[in-house]
Parts: structure tokens; sequence; C-alpha cells
């Protein structure tokens, strides 16, 4: 203290600090009702910020009704100069964390905002908030006086040993940047790797993809084996995609009237069914005279990949009810095996009584042996 402490000092100090806290209330309920507001909008962005500022603006009224305070008590020049430089890093921490949230939200807004089953590309937000997080650790630094340039040098140096030491990590790493960047795969995307994997992308983070497949199990395979395997993506470039249903009718059967049911049978499934895709042109495609029956193809249109499962289920059922009433026959698989009766020759060869034996309860009427033969008739 300069000078002694008095009720001059006391209560313009008291008046800033309340200042600062009733500042801190009123901000925190206003901006909770601007957060009610943006919940009712379409856009997540403004939710994110309205979030973020709820945690800054109290904090920076309340800093700044506590500098006001300790610049009207009588506090010596070292005191001072020490509040104030607390009350700024507090601050500069405080904008850091909210421009981390800020930016990470936000980056989590765009890679959900998509059509589909939803999902989080987390190698983004979060290499975003560390970015966001180091800027203000350095700022933090710089503003206590410590010099940052020995430090970034460091970490250059230090850099290029972690970078040796972690190469399959950074190769995963830079696998997943690529796979996002290039939009080839994205959360929510049902994909087919040509190793067997398959289901709903669920998330990308710095080292691997996580798959759920349709038994809602998780499949977690390394970026760096995403990006150089051979794979089918079943959500683009259109979600909407069609499937193919053999079915096979007896050859007596009038083609043209099986041509008419089976399209009123899509129809129908195509505009009762959820999934299906009500605009969807029905087809159907003769295609083989095969063993027993004439193949055709069957079009439907789903609206995505897992509704297949439960249209094929109905077409099937419907089609099948829907022929026994038209009396339209779906032939079983049937071949006709002919047998000719013959004479079975066998190799000449010496056999004994037991071999012929043998041989005569397999084969009937089997002639005898002719050495056999010349061999009892030399001895009698």
């Amino acid at each position: 203290m300069t000078d002694d402490l008095t009720m001059d000092h006391v209560v313009p100090a008291g008046i800033a600090l309340g200042a600062g806290l009733l500042g801190a209330f009123l901000l925190r309920m206003l901006l909770r009702w601007l957060a009610g507001h943006a919940g009712r909008t379409r856009w997540g962005g403004d939710d994110v910020i309205v979030a973020a500022l709820r945690t800054m603006a109290p904090w920076a009224a309340l800093s700044a009704g506590t500098a006001g305070a300790a610049a009207a008590l009588p506090l010596t020049r070292t005191v001072q100069h020490n509040v104030n430089q607390v009350l700024t890093v507090l601050l500069i921490f405080v904008a850091t964390v909210t421009a981390a949230r800020v930016v990470a939200g936000l980056v989590r807004s765009v890679t959900t905002s998509r059509s589909g089953v939803a999902g989080s590309a987390t190698i983004f937000v979060n290499i975003t908030r560390i970015l966001v997080l180091a800027i203000g650790f350095l700022v933090m630094l710089q503003t206590l006086g410590i010099s940052i340039a020995p430090l970034l040098t460091a970490l250059g140096v230090g850099g290029l040993a972690v970078a040796l030491a972690l190469q399959d990590t950074l190769a995963n790493l830079f696998a997943g940047i690529h796979i996002l960047a290039s939009k080839t795969v994205q959360p929510g995307d049902y994909i087919q790797l040509s190793s067997g994997e398959e289901g709903y992308v669920e998330d990308i983070n710095w080292r691997q993809t996580t798959i759920r497949d349709l038994s809602n199990n998780l499949v977690v395979i390394p970026n760096g084996k995403l990006a150089q395997s051979n794979m089918t993506n079943f959500m683009r470039p259109e979600q909407q995609l069609t499937i193919l249903v053999q079915v096979g009718v007896s050859y007596d059967s009038d083609l043209e009237h099986v041509e008419r049911v089976t399209i009123d049978v899509v129809s129908e499934v195509m505009t009762e069914i959820t999934g299906a895709v009500p605009e969807h042109e029905p087809a159907v495609r003769f295609h083989t005279f095969g063993d027993s029956r004439i193949g055709m193809t069957v079009i439907l249109g789903v609206g995505e990949f897992s509704d297949q499962y439960r249209i094929k289920h109905e077409f099937i059922k419907r089609l099948h009810r829907r022929y026994r009433t038209e009396g339209i026959r779906i032939p079983s698989p049937a071949r006709t095996v002919a047998l000719q009766q013959g004479a079975v020759v066998f190799p000449q060869q010496r056999t004994g009584p037991a071999d012929e034996a043998l041989l005569a309860g397999f084969v009937p009427n089997l002639p005898p042996n002719p050495s056999r033969v010349d061999a009892e008739h030399e001895i009698s």
C-alpha cells in the first residue's frame, strides 16, 4: 500500500467489484435467453457460439470489476502490475478455451450437418482444438515475459525425432485427413471393404476409423489400411440405390401376365413400405431360359442401404402370395436322370472262387471266368 486504506478507497473498489458481479449475472441471464432462441434455429453454429459466450462473458465482466477495484485501492506499483498480469492471463486463458470450444463446435456442426446416420469426424475437431489451445498457450507465455523463440526451436528439433519414432501413427493421421479432405468417405456412409468389413462409418479420428456393422458391433480399422483398401461406398454419389431380385416362373406361364402382376406388386411395395422410393419406376427384365424355369430380374428402389433387407422381405412375401392367387407357378429345380440297363464288362483277370462269389453278389448274370473254366476241364 502506498497510502493508508480509507473509505474513499474502499467504496469505489466495492462499487467496481459489485458492478463486475452484476454485469456477470446480467450477461449470463441474457445469454441464457439467447440460447433459447438459438435452439429454435436450424443452424447449429449459433448454439455453439452462445454456449461459448456464456462461459467467457461473465468471466470478462468479473475480471473488469476486479481490475477496477484494484485500480481504486492504494496498491504499490509492483502489486498493481502483478494483479493486472494475473487478470490478463486469466482473460487470455478464458478466451483461448472459449475460442477452442467455438472452433471445435463449428467444425463438428459442419461435419455432422448431413443426412443419413449421424457421426462425428473427431480428427478435425481435435486438430483445431489443439491448434487454438497451443496458440493461446504461446500468447500467455509471451504475456508473462517468457520468450517463446527457444521453445519453438526446441519443438522443431524434437518434432523431427518424434516424427521418426511415430511413423505409423503419423501415417494414420495423414491418411485420415486425406480421406476426409477428399470426401471419399464421410461419417454416416455405408462402406464395404475388399477384405469383407462393412458397415456405417461412425467416426474418423487421428488414428483409426470406427465402423458399426448391421449387428451393432464396432469394427476398428487403421486409417492407413482404409486408405489403401479397395472400397465400395453405398452412399455416394447418391444415398438412394437399386437392388436386384431374381425370380423364375414355369415355361407354361403367360409372360405378359407375369410382367403385369410383378409390376403391380413392385408398385405396391414402393408406395407402402417404409424405406422404399415411391417415385421408383418398376422394371422387370426376362433374361434366361433355365433348366426348369424362365428367369427374370426385378429392380427395386430403396432409400438407404440397410432398407434393402426389409424391402426384399416384403416384396418376396407379397409376390409369392400374388402368384398363388393368379395361378402363376414358381417351379422348384428338377432334373430327370435316365438309367439304361446293359452288360458290365470287366477286364480279364484270374479270380478265385471267393472273388467270383463276391462279384456275383454285386453284378448279376456275371459270366464265369474263362481261365477258371479251362482249369476245371483240365482237372476233370
